[in-house]
């Protein structure tokens, strides 16, 4: 899996929580899939967290290749919208 320098040394030290394989779930299997203007492509894909119950949404950021993996997080703000 290709990963950004700053994805990391930066994003998976603030967020330990997150897993390789989500972040490749989100970018082979989305709930839904978006191009920003910018070229880049946002994937969101469900996980459930070590200790919870219900699921929450993983947002996963690639550059224009859709392949690179430059950011992920958890998308609070999700809202489920046809594609």
């Amino acid at each position: 899996m290709k990963t950004m320098r700053y994805f990391d040394e930066q994003v998976r030290v603030r967020r330990p929580y997150l897993r390789l394989e989500w972040c490749a779930a989100a970018r082979d299997r989305p709930l839904r899939r978006e191009v920003q203007p910018d070229g880049r492509v946002r994937c969101w894909t469900r996980v459930i967290l070590e200790g919870e119950s219900e699921g929450r949404v993983l947002r996963v950021v690639l550059l224009e290749d859709g392949e690179t993996i430059h950011n992920a997080f958890l998308d609070r703000n999700y809202r489920d919208f046809p594609s």
